[in-house]
This record gives C-alpha cells, structure tokens and sequence, in this order.
C-alpha cells in the first residue's frame, strides 16, 4: 500500500507541473488559428498560440491526461477517503450496484472520444460551482445522452475528487430504503460526489425522493438523480423537491448538435434520425433507434408508452390520469400515441383515433398530384388502398376503431397531448390569419424527426409491395414515391426550422401566417422593435422567383406591417447556397440552424 501511495504522490507532482485545458483551431478568414483554451476563476479563457507552442502545449496536456487516468486507478486501491469507524453491518457492504476508483475510472473510459452536448455546462456548473443544497435532475427519453453526460463530467473532475465520486446503477428491485442505506455508508467514506442512474426505477421514488435534498444535498454532497422517466420527475418536483431541484431536460436535440456531436452533416440525415443520440456516425453510437418503422415503434412502447404507464402506476397509488392506465393494462396506449404522431396536424382531436384509419402522408401528395399543372395524375387509381393501409397499420401497431377494446374519448387525448409535452416530444407553434386577425390555431410538431419519418417511411415501404402500383411504369413509380418523399421531408423540414427558431428566440414571436389565398411559411415579430421578417421554407437546392412570389406580394406584404410592423428583411431558407435573388435573400438550412446555436451560447 505505501508504494501505491507514493507513486500516487509523484504523479500529483508531475500533474501539478503539466498545463490543463486543450488546443483548439478556428479558421478566420480563410485562415486556421490556434488558441490553448483553459478555465481560470472558473471562466473559460482562449488564448492565441504559434503553431509550434500549440503542439508543445498538446503534447504536454496529453501527458497530464495520461496521468490521470493512472491515478484514478491507484486511488481506487485505497480506502474510500475520509474513512470513519465503520459497523460490522456496514463493512458488509453496499446493497445497490456501485462503482468507484477503478471500476469508475473504466466505466467512464468508454466515452473518452465523445462528443459533448451543449447542455453539459448546466450540469459542470452544478458539479464543479460553489456548495449547493439542491439535487440536479438529469432527465429524458432513452438515448439522448443523459449517462454519457454523467461520464463525461466524471472525466472533467479533477482526480482527488474524482477519488470521493461514485456512481450507483440502480435496479427495479432496489428501494429507497437501499439507496438510504448506500447513501448513508458512501457519506461516512468521505464521498462528496453521488451519481444515481434510472432513480425513477425505484417504486417508492416519487413519493420518498425529498430525500435526496434534505439529508444528503442538504449537508453537502453534490446528488446528480438521472432516468428516463421524465414523468416520475415532473411529478416528483411538484411534490416532493419543489424548489429543491435544478433540472435539465435532455429530449430535444437540435440540428446543430446533431451536426455537432455525432458529426453527421444535412438536413435530411436529421430529417430521417434526428431525435437521438444513436445514429450511427462518426463521434457517437453505432446503431440506429429509427432505422426503420419496426424499431421505431419499438421506441414509441418502450420510451414513451411505458414511461407513462409506469408513473402513472406509481403516483398516488395509481389514481393520476386512470383513464391512461387502462388503455396501456389493454395494450392499446401504443396505438393511440402511433395514431396522433402519424396524424399529428389533426391537433389531438378524438377523431384521429376514432376515425376508420387512413394516412394523411398519402392524402395530402395525391391531392397536390392531382392538381400539379404539368402532369396532373390521381395515385389513387394506381393504389389498392384498403391492401395499403392494412399494410401501414400492421407496420405502426394501429387499430380501428372496432378493434379498440377501450373507447377513445376526449380526456384521453388531452392526457396524452399533455404527457407528450411534459417528455418534450411535442411543442406547439401559432397558425395566425390575416386579415382576420381574430382566428388563430396551433401547429403541433414532434421533436423527434426521426420518430415522424420512419412511419412516412413506412408508408412508401408498403406502397412498394401494393400489386396494382407496381404494374405503373418505374417512371412513373419513380415520380409518385419522389413526390411523396419530397413533401413529407418539406413539411418536416418547416416544422423544424419553426421550432428551433421559436427555440432559439424567446423574446420573439414566430409563427406561420396564413391569407385568404397563399401563406408565409414563418414570421419571426418583434413586439419591441415593432418589425418582423417574413420567411418561405422549401425543401429544394434550387432557386427559383416561383418560391417568393407571396413575399413580393404588395397586398400580403402591406397586412403584413399593418399588424407586425415594418418588414426588416425577406427570406427564402432552402438546401442550395446562400445568394441573393432579387433582394430576397436565399439562405442555407443547415447554416441557418446552426447559427441560431450561436445567437444563444
């Protein structure tokens, strides 16, 4: 042991020596710099640096990293730190699932080559900022990141207080009883650092979870509550930790981070995964959660339809939102959920479950084609429609009416409209009229694009095997299904560069404006500058004076700064190069969403 401890003496020698930090390059101009980028005082600090003195530094810094990885290691062969006289009860050890020292060491080495959410600096400033009496809540939906978080910020403490962190996996049959226990014992070890995995698992957590807050954060320990159960938590925090709690949300992934993280580029890769952190990619996960409608689905029942049914089990004995419960005890909440998210303009009305079932994807693309003013064609004459629906419908787990044991009825859609906000999985966005400036309604949007595109892809899939499509000519198949896709991904495309927009400016209104005839994709209004810009939003590489005709409209325009005011700019957001076209300014989708990251950061 004392040769464990002296070494464990020199290597903090030679970290103390080492610098901290990492090297970074920025192109400005045209031309590469780079910059040594460190905290002090706890704020970051960038600092210009020669080529040569950037590689010396990298050297340097990765030595000290190198370094600490070997001292966590020999940390975890000494005793915990701050060791007291402990119970012969005690010495028995932990009831839970605990890692530290080394077993926490090569837990966290699996994602040394991760990239970092953005969100991560809510949860640095909270492990590594002044004492707290709150818990921190990491919470949301499967594969968005939250453990990967918790691993990262482990590699981020500095190794003697990496030495007092511990990280408990907890399991459905562990009870806060167990948790007390093992929370209880790592204090009296001198851990100051407490990491819980799927807490929401425990049955008595909503109920017991003050817990966490009055005894344990309350005499110091930094407690970090992570679960997929963002219902357990919403519940939890009106009850039991109130204003006890800071909370971090980890559902929505926005395009730049897609971009960013699992270092995937464009639009329509977000379009069909986006949602997740497991796309395959070159900085993250290799798998796929919505590869396909099979999965997909998969996600639905298992991240969202049960992430329900087990709050509801287990708030207030069960007697929250009863309704919901004995849809999921039939098997039949999964449909319900897969009806609103593939009929998810319907806005939630009782008769998108009630209704015999048929895909809004197909209605919307044969209407359009058969009015297209080139060559006009009705699909549905090349489809059987009733073998293509029954396809889809065995695809996404859906049920008609008839086959529903439970009848749907109102309450039950503003119950699942109201959970799937709580999970971040819908946000809402104003559908505004002019001239009639009394009207308005809303535009629900799924956060997760990939979810929404893998039951679109399941529609095209079942049109394929369709005998009476087959039987048109491959141009003409061709022609259908590009259509199809084109409009499916223009309209996800909308409602993304919508939501983020929303998003990203909080002091802003934004909506889409609808005239009697024709419409803006996106307003962007500024109450306090009494000024607005207006927007088209079209899937498309081409520019073309066709797609800004209503933003050169003097009559739409005029209402327009009637009611918003003055019009400070007109827009054409699309997939090809930023141009300008005639005084409207065409920009680029990916450039545009990533620079609303840089408006917030």
């Amino acid at each position: 042991m004392k040769d464990v401890e002296q070494r464990i003496s020199e290597i903090e020698e030679e970290i103390a020596a080492l610098p901290e930090g990492s090297i970074t390059a920025k192109k400005i101009k045209g031309k590469e710099y780079e910059y040594y980028r460190f905290v002090r005082n706890k704020k970051r600090v960038e600092k210009y640096v020669s080529h040569e003195e950037a590689a010396r530094l990298s050297l340097q810094i990765e030595k000290r990293k190198q370094l600490e990885r070997e001292l966590r290691s020999l940390i975890g062969l000494l005793p915990g730190p701050g060791t007291q006289r402990l119970t012969k009860a005690e010495e028995d050890g932990y009831r839970t699932i605990i890692r530290t020292g080394r077993q926490l060491s090569a837990l966290t080495d699996q994602i040394q080559h991760y990239k970092k959410r953005e969100c991560i600096r809510k949860l640095r400033d909270y492990i590594l900022g002044g004492p707290q009496e709150k818990v921190f809540i990491l919470y949301g939906l499967r594969r968005t990141g939250k453990t990967t978080m918790v691993k990262q910020i482990l590699r981020e403490l500095p190794a003697e207080e990496f030495a007092k962190a511990a990280f408990i996996q907890v399991k459905a049959e562990d009870t806060l009883a167990d948790i007390n226990a093992d929370l209880n014992l790592l204090e009296k070890r001198g851990f100051r650092y407490v990491f819980l995995d799927e807490v929401t698992l425990t049955e008595d957590f909503i109920e017991g979870a003050a817990l966490f807050s009055d005894v344990y954060a309350g005499s110091g320990m930094k407690i970090v509550l992570t679960g997929t159960d963002s219902l357990g938590f919403a519940f939890t925090r009106s009850d039991q930790l109130y204003d006890r709690c800071i909370l971090l949300h980890t559902t929505f992934i926005p395009y730049r981070e897609f971009e960013a993280v699992l270092g995937i580029q464009g639009i329509d890769e977000y379009i069909r995964y986006g949602g997740t952190m497991s796309m395959s990619g070159v900085n993250y996960n290799e798998d796929s959660t919505f590869a396909s409608a099979q999965s997909a689905n998969e996600y639905i029942d298992t991240a969202i339809a049960r992430n329900i049914q087990h709050s509801l089990k287990y708030y207030q004995n069960g007697s929250h939102f009863r309704q919901l419960q004995e849809l999921y005890r039939r098997g039949e909440l999964t449909n319900a959920i897969n009806r609103v998210v593939e009929n998810i303009n319907h806005n939630f009305t009782v008769d998108v479950v009630k209704k015999a079932f048929e895909s809004a994807d197909i209605s919307i693309t044969a209407r359009n084609m058969l009015h297209d003013r080139v060559s006009p064609m009705d699909i549905r004459e090349h489809l059987d429609m009733d073998s293509v629906t029954f396809g889809i419908m065995q695809a996404l787990d859906i049920l008609n009416c008839e086959e529903q044991t439970v009848d749907i009825e109102e309450d039950h859609m503003t119950q699942i409209r109201e959970y799937l906000q709580i999970l971040d999985l819908v946000a809402e966005v104003d559908l505004r009229f002019l001239p009639d400036v009394s009207s308005m309604r809303k535009i629900t949007i799924i956060t997760q694009p990939g979810m929404r595109y893998a039951q679109a892809d399941a529609i095209i899939k079942n049109m394929l095997l369709d005998e009476k499509f087959v039987r048109l000519s491959l141009p003409e198949r061709n022609r259908v299904l590009e259509r199809l896709t084109s409009e499916i991904m223009g309209r996800m495309m909308e409602e993304i560069v919508l939501l983020e927009t929303k998003l990203a400016m909080p002091g802003r209104e934004v909506f889409k404006l609808q005239f009697a005839v024709g419409e803006f994709d996106m307003v962007v209004f500024d109450p306090a500058g009494l000024c607005c810009e207006i927007y088209e939003i079209k899937h498309s590489k081409e520019a073309v004076p066709a797609q800004y005709r209503f933003l050169t409209d003097a009559e739409k325009c005029a209402l327009t700064e009637h009611r918003f005011g003055t019009i400070r700019g007109k827009y054409v957001i699309y997939r090809g190069e930023d141009i300008l076209m005639d005084g409207i300014q065409y920009l680029n989708v990916e450039g545009y969403l990533k620079a609303l990251g840089k408006g917030r950061e």
